[in-house]
């Protein structure tokens, strides 16, 4: 079973589900922008809170979902920053590798403090996807054909150099004494788009995460070679997937998802959302809801998340100037 990663008061979130929050407050059309192609982490993430804010009814109105691919977020980011900042009804799915491409300046103009941080409803772990026919069997196997010609295997991944599906398999590479700028990369936008490149063929390895891709490996199309996790995940769809860490590679990489506002958002306006999330957060209904989208438990929201945010971006630089990314 999944536990919180801090305690939640259960009981008094079920209340709460119960009552009016600030209905004065409660934007009239609410909104979702997943910043990928359908089909992805960002789909799934905008998607949960579709189902769980309506299905709470702390939203007396559908929240529609929309798409903005691009940069892995960056066309959204900087289209809400600079044309709807004070719309309080757009949320705006952000995930860790949206904070990788702020750290290595990637959304142009606007850095970490050019949004208001909402809140984060659940993470998942990177993974390394192949289809179920695959040569590779195992993380090692795909280490050695890399050792041997680090150009043989095709990878596709979310975004271009650096990115977070780049710096998982950059975290191999280096691991296997292989230089990450020798891998044949194939730049994708997204979870969605890694799975039909996979499954079509296109790339033989699929650097991705693992809710993208619980999907195809329960319909037995993929396979994983390893999750980037502390310890196998106790699902029992994913009890069965080793770790990196227990094949020899001491790499973890948790996948954070979550939601930003505008800039100009009004504080009464933040407070009602941020209110909002912390009833959701505290509830059973949005566990079963996330344990249903193979997220696991990671709450957080308003000043604390903030707070969490800036310091990942700073960690995250770090990150990049090890490996040559930013000066």
């Amino acid at each position: 079973m999944k536990t919180f990663l801090r305690p939640l008061a259960l009981a008094a979130g079920c209340a709460l589900l119960a009552q009016p929050l600030f209905a004065a407050d409660e934007p009239k059309r609410p909104e979702c922008i997943a910043p990928a192609a359908p089909g992805g982490g960002f789909d799934l993430t905008c998607k949960l809170v579709q189902s769980a804010l309506v299905e709470s009814k702390i939203l007396s109105k559908p929240m529609r979902v929309t798409y903005m691919p691009g940069g892995v977020g960056a066309v959204a980011y900087n289209a809400v920053v600079a044309q709807r900042p004070a719309d309080a009804g757009t949320l705006v799915a952000w995930s860790s590798g949206s904070l990788l491409n702020l750290a290595q300046g990637k959304f142009g103009r606007y850095d970490e403090n050019a949004v208001r941080w909402l809140a984060a409803v659940g993470t998942s772990y990177g993974a390394i996807a192949v289809k179920q026919d695959s040569p590779y069997k195992n993380l090692d196997d795909l280490v050695q054909a890399l050792k041997k010609d680090p150009s043989s295997v095709v990878i596709g991944s979310g975004g271009t150099v650096g990115s977070q599906d780049w710096m998982q398999t950059a975290l191999v590479a280096k691991a296997a004494g292989v230089n990450p700028r020798d891998l044949r990369y194939v730049a994708l936008e997204g979870g969605g788009e890694i799975a039909t490149a996979l499954l079509g063929g296109h790339i033989q390895v699929g650097s991705t995460d693992i809710a993208d891709s619980m999907p195809h490996i329960e319909s037995g199309d993929m396979r994983i070679l390893a999750v980037f996790s502390k310890e196998r995940l106790d699902e029992p769809a994913m009890k069965d997937i080793p770790t990196a860490k227990e094949q020899g590679y001491d790499i973890e990489w948790p996948v954070v998802r979550g939601f930003y506002l505008g800039p100009k958002v009004t504080d009464e306006q933040y407070a009602w959302w941020k209110a909002s999330f912390d009833t959701l957060l505290a509830s059973e209904q949005f566990a079963k809801l996330r344990d249903q989208r193979e997220l696991f438990p990671f709450a957080m929201t308003g000043q604390e998340l903030d707070t969490y945010v800036k310091q990942r971006v700073a960690d995250y630089k770090s990150l990049a100037k090890e490996f040559g990314l930013v000066e």
